[in-house]
């Protein structure tokens, strides 16, 4: 499956559970509801993956954690804030680069309507939408 058809289901996930929940509640709550609807959907889904940074030639075991790794191609990061700030989409950006994955959903569900939340971040991925 391309990444953009896994994106098009996040989307559509998010949607459903943005209009059943609506915004203000953790990020955690979120993250572990989408990532049920995501293997409902029968996708494979890894949730606070541990990713190594290495650096001047060590590795770090424990550089950053991604909220969740779908089909390991999306590589999705959840806020539940007021306001995105370009940090955020800083950081999917450098997710990527660090794990090889070429696309990053920024979904921040704490938003009157999720499609003002939802963010694709890309790292040389030819862009079909």
């Amino acid at each position: 499956m391309h990444e953009n058809e896994i994106s098009k289901i996040i989307l559509d996930l998010s949607i459903k559970i943005h209009q059943t929940l609506g915004p203000g509640l953790f990020e955690s709550v979120y993250e572990s509801i989408l990532a049920y609807e995501l293997v409902k959907a029968g996708l494979e889904v890894q949730n606070q993956v541990e990713i190594p940074v290495k650096y001047d030639g060590k590795m770090f075991e424990k550089g950053f954690r991604a909220d969740l790794i779908v089909n390991k191609k999306v590589l999705i990061e959840l806020k539940s804030v007021e306001k995105l700030s370009d940090v955020h989409k800083k950081q999917v950006l450098t997710y990527l680069k660090l794990t090889g994955i070429r696309l990053g959903l920024l979904v921040n569900f704490n938003e009157k309507l999720i499609k003002n939340g939802f963010h694709r971040i890309v790292n040389n991925l030819e862009d079909q939408f």
